[in-house]
């Protein structure tokens, strides 16, 4: 019998269409200026992936077409936004976005927003999108970049982006990567997140993915109904948390969750944590991404 984890219950209102409509106008105005304006690019991206939650809270099996449109802008610009840092100043990349081919100034280098939570987002989107060449192009992100972003991380987000790269790299070390990895999340040895954000949030996709390479089923099973449970939880456990968009989805529970779906794993969990048709692919090839 499958789990089920409700949300927290959202009122759209009468005029959410049009409101929708509206979010969805400013943010591909944001996207256009990133061709004169590439410092802008994380502002827009996140505002990409905030326009892709509001859609889920309106939308929460993700069955209408703008929401997959907006997941895929926001997964387009992520990748663009690595892809520009790739690029040498003075160049530009041609990247698909919204719909349309941008071309986007090379940033020649880290700079604030290519930090490795970014790069974690735009992995788990490119995961939730199927999108292959992102994918690698994103797995082929050196890791000194995302460390010159300046950005204050604990340190085992690296060995987590590092894991995760060799995964999709099919590299070697991967194991050795992802125990580093584990062993940087002691809540004793914590310095810029607190206790309860590493316990609910930040550990918990990395016991689901350990149990997604060792093809337990079960334990996979029971690892990511934890992980949904969690972030529950936590992104109910006051008002002001409630209100946060960010806990609309949990975004990498679901794309690890796409990982499995694929490789064919049955998923027995039903909640708009996990939009149902993000999950199952269901608008895969409905235009080019």
């Amino acid at each position: 019998m499958p789990m089920k984890i409700s949300r927290t219950p959202y009122d759209p209102g009468d005029n959410s269409a049009e409101w929708l409509a509206e979010i969805d106008e400013h943010t591909l105005e944001a996207v256009k200026r990133v061709e004169q304006a590439p410092h802008m690019f994380g502002l827009t991206f996140s505002s990409t992936l905030t326009t892709a939650f509001t859609h889920c809270l309106h939308d929460p099996t993700a069955r209408a077409s703008e929401t997959w449109e907006a997941w895929v802008a926001a997964m387009q610009t992520g990748s663009a936004l690595f892809a520009s840092a790739m690029a040498p100043e003075g160049t530009t990349v041609e990247c698909l976005i919204a719909h349309e081919k941008r071309a986007v100034p090379g940033l020649g280098g880290p700079t604030h927003f290519t930090d490795a939570g970014t790069w974690l987002q735009a992995f788990w989107l490119a995961i939730i999108c199927r999108d292959q060449s992102r994918l690698t192009q994103l797995a082929n992100v050196p890791l000194e970049l995302l460390r010159g972003s300046g950005a204050d991380f604990e340190e085992y987000i690296y060995d987590w982006v590092d894991a995760l790269q060799t995964y999709w790299l099919e590299g070697e070390g991967l194991g050795d990567k992802l125990v580093a990895a584990f062993d940087g999340t002691n809540p004793q040895n914590l310095r810029f997140v607190d206790r309860e954000l590493m316990l609910m949030i930040l550990y918990p996709p990395l016991n689901v993915f350990y149990r997604f390479l060792t093809q337990d089923d079960e334990e996979f099973d029971k690892t990511l109904l934890q992980a949904v449970q969690l972030h529950h939880e936590y992104w109910t456990a006051d008002e002001e948390r409630a209100d946060d968009l960010d806990g609309a989805v949990a975004l990498a529970p679901l794309a690890l969750a796409c990982l499995a779906h694929d490789a064919g794993r049955p998923i027995t969990i039903e909640t708009e944590y996990l939009p149902e048709n993000l999950l199952d692919r269901s608008w895969l090839g409905e235009f080019p991404t």
